[in-house]
Parts: structure tokens; C-alpha cells; sequence
């Protein structure tokens, strides 16, 4: 995965190289800033600030890979600035040009994304984290684990859109696929586990506020930016989405890596894998397995990776209910700009799609302790119309055992 630059930011090498640099000297600011956040002490903050803005001739002798540290580390005090109270930006107005010029030196937006607040962050003592509570930690690791998996899925996908549904490599790619996948449930799994509700509703959401930089409204790092989407988009929603869910990707797609916008824009203009395969089945599917008997293979593939990520979503679906509750929440929508309508809508969304690759509608049907409340009204208007394979195997059930 290669961008502009030449070079692949997100690789896991390049990964560890960043989160061992330190170009702004900013571990004991860092450390400090934990301290600073909890007196809600805004004129320190500003001050650390402003002590770690560097010139821009010395930006200018930055590798990418340390102008990626750089604005992580300016980026964890800008969000700690705003969870106080203030807009940034106006009180320390020279990192304007540097918070700029990085996001051109690495082809990103010019703030922090989740990608620096966790992939690209230290661990261990160096830790960048905004209160230090261990269920920080927690939800830092949580995403830390699913991008190497994201990465190599995103991939497969590029491969999936491209491979005819037909080819016999297509289920074995797909089932690939859904390994990494996988990975998604364990981590929010972690999240279930070592994260309360009440801990990101009341104390850490605020740090993910959108802060505006040279006139543009930029989003914080968020759970958002993690490209499940972007596996939608080549495996059902590029033609089989609604409206809000659309919006919200192209929300989204800025804070991604240039590669994964590159792909974005690819299958956002071809055919989904979902659709490709309802087109294969056509209107009499048992003769076109007997010309092609790959395909069930590829419909019962299809039908677990999509069952796990119905499982995934139902969970976060979960998560987002208690978080977001009237009576807890201090924000009405995630710091991605995603509300919990709209969770719910990709949760029906995706079932729906599910009940298209497999044999009986109940194959797409179960529930697990985190989507049982989720229903799939909405996306029967989502899939209207389209006619399915309905021939693939008790796959889905399968795997959502495995993954329940």
C-alpha cells in the first residue's frame, strides 16, 4: 500500500519506526499534559503548546515518518485545549503553518486522527493519552490491534473486486478475509470488557472535539476512521447503501490514509461483490451452479464474512446505546459525527445484505447479547427490489456462533 509520499505510513514497520520518534521532545510535555487535563489547567496546556511548535525550516528537515510523531504530539494538546473549553487554534496562531505544512508533508488532514492516537503512538511508558486511566489504555490497544488486520483486509477486498464471483479462489480469498476480520469482535470484545460507558461518555469523549484549523472544521480522532467502511464499500454498500451512510463515508474518507482514499474512490464507481454475485445466481440459481459450481462456495464465503460483520456491528450498536444514552452522554453523536440511528441503520443495512447470500432468511437472522435489540425493518426498503442467490449454505450461522 503506497501513497503520494512513496512510501506506506501505515505499514506495521513504519509504524514502529514512528512510535519510537520523538522530533518535538514531547515525552515529558506529554506526561505532563495527563496532570494538566485532570486540573483542567488550560493556560499550561497552552503553554506546552506553544513551547513544542516547531519552525517551520525545521519541518521542513523532517522525515514523513517524523512529521507524523510531530503532529501527534501537538495534536494530543490541541484535543486537550479543546476538551476545556477553547477553540486552540486562536490561542497559539503559529502552529496554524505547521499543522498545515505536516498534513502536506504526509498527505493527511492537517490535525491528529486515530491513527496517531493509537497505531502510530508509543507504548509503555511513553504512552501519549490524554487522563492515563488504564481504560484508556484499553481502548487505544483495541484499535492498535485491528489496523494491521484492516490493512491486510483492505487488500483482499481489492482483490475480491476484481476476482470473477465464479474463479474457486474467490471463497478461499473471502474466507481470509473474514479472519481478519474477526479480529474486529475480539477487539471490541476488549472494549466490552475493560471500558465502562460512563468512562468515555463522561471523561474521555470530550478530548475528540473538532477543533478548526485555517478556516476547516476538523474532526477529531475517532472510532469512526477505522475503516470498516471502507470493506462495506467494496463488499455491498458502493451500490446497496442509503443515503446517510453514504454522507457519513465521505465525512470519513479525508481521515484515512492515502491509500485507502485511492480505494474508496475505486469502488465507489464498480459494482459491489454482493451485487456481483446476485447478478451471477440470476433468476434460476441451481442452473447457474451447475455451469458454475464455484459459486456456492463464493455465496456461503460471502455469507460468514458478512455474518461476522453483522455480529461486529450489533456489538458496537451496543456499546453506542449505553454510551450515547440521553441520560449519560454529554455529546449527542460519536466524535465521528456518526448518531445511533445511524449505527442502527448500517446494523439493519448490513443484515439485510446478508439475507441476499444466504439460503434461508433466517440464516442472516440470529442475534448475539450485542445486536439483539437491532432490527432489520429499515433494511428490507434498503434491499427492495434486488433479487438474491438464496443458495448458499448454513455458513452464517456458523460463523456467528464462532464469533458470539
Amino acid at each position: 500500500m503506497t501513497s503520494t509520499l512513496g512510501i506506506d505510513l501505515g505499514s506495521s514497520i513504519r509504524s514502529a519506526a514512528i512510535r519510537e520518534l520523538d522530533p518535538l521532545a514531547a515525552d515529558k510535555p506529554c506526561f505532563d499534559m495527563r496532570r494538566q487535563n485532570e486540573d483542567a489547567d488550560v493556560p499550561a496546556l497552552v503553554s506546552s503548546l506553544r513551547s513544542l511548535v516547531p519552525a517551520l525550516d525545521d519541518v521542513a528537515g523532517y522525515s514523513p515518518e517524523e512529521c507524523v510523531a510531530a503532529m501527534r504530539d501537538l495534536g494530543m494538546l490541541l484535543g486537550s485545549i479543546k476538551k476545556h473549553g477553547p477553540e486552540p487554534v486562536p490561542l497559539v496562531p503559529e502552529v496554524t503553518p505547521v499543522l498545515l505544512e505536516l498534513g502536506r508533508r504526509t498527505d493527511m488532514v492537517p490535525r491528529d486522527t486515530v491513527h496517531h492516537y493509537t497505531t502510530w503512538n508509543p507504548t509503555g511508558g511513553r504512552q501519549r493519552m490524554y487522563c492515563g486511566d488504564v481504560q484508556e489504555a484499553y481502548l487505544q490497544e483495541s484499535v492498535r490491534m485491528v489496523f494491521p488486520h484492516l490493512r491486510e483486509g483492505l487488500e483482499l477486498a481489492g482483490i475480491l473486486s476484481d476476482l470473477g464471483v465464479d474463479d474457486p479462489k474467490f471463497g478461499v480469498l473471502t474466507d481470509e478475509l473474514t479472519a481478519h476480520v474477526e479480529t474486529m469482535v475480539s477487539s471490541i470484545d476488549m472494549v466490552v470488557a475493560n471500558v465502562s460507558p460512563v468512562f468515555f461518555a463522561r471523561e474521555l469523549r470530550a478530548y475528540f472535539e473538532e477543533i478548526t484549523v485555517d478556516g476547516r472544521v476538523l474532526l477529531g480522532p475517532a472510532a469512526a476512521q477505522v475503516p470498516l467502511w471502507l470493506i462495506d464499500q467494496a463488499v455491498w454498500a458502493s451500490d446497496r447503501s442509503e443515503p446517510g451512510y453514504e454522507e457519513f463515508l465521505r465525512d470519513s474518507v479525508p481521515y484515512s490514509l492515502p491509500r485507502w482514499r485511492e480505494l474508496y474512490g475505486h469502488w465507489t464507481g464498480v459494482p459491489s461483490v454482493v451485487s456481483r454475485l446476485v447478478t451471477a445466481f440470476g433468476d434460476d440459481p441451481e442452473e447457474a451452479e451447475r455451469r458454475a459450481p464455484s459459486l456456492r462456495a463464493s455465496g456461503e464465503a460471502l455469507a460468514r464474512l458478512l455474518r461476522v460483520i453483522v455480529v461486529f456491528r450489533g456489538r458496537h450498536l451496543g456499546i453506542a446505546r449505553k454510551a450515547y444514552d440521553a441520560d449519560l452522554r454529554l455529546y449527542p453523536v460519536g466524535s465521528g459525527g456518526a448518531s445511533v440511528d445511524l449505527l442502527r441503520r448500517i446494523t439493519d443495512l448490513t443484515r439485510a445484505t446478508a439475507r441476499l447470500t444466504g439460503r434461508r432468511p433466517e440464516a442472516a437472522r440470529g442475534t448475539s447479547a450485542g445486536d439483539s435489540g437491532a432490527q432489520a425493518s429499515d433494511a428490507a426498503h434498503a434491499s427492495a427490489g434486488a433479487s438474491g442467490p438464496s443458495h448458499a449454505s448454513e455458513g452464517t450461522e456458523r460463523a456467528e456462533r464462532r464469533t458470539a
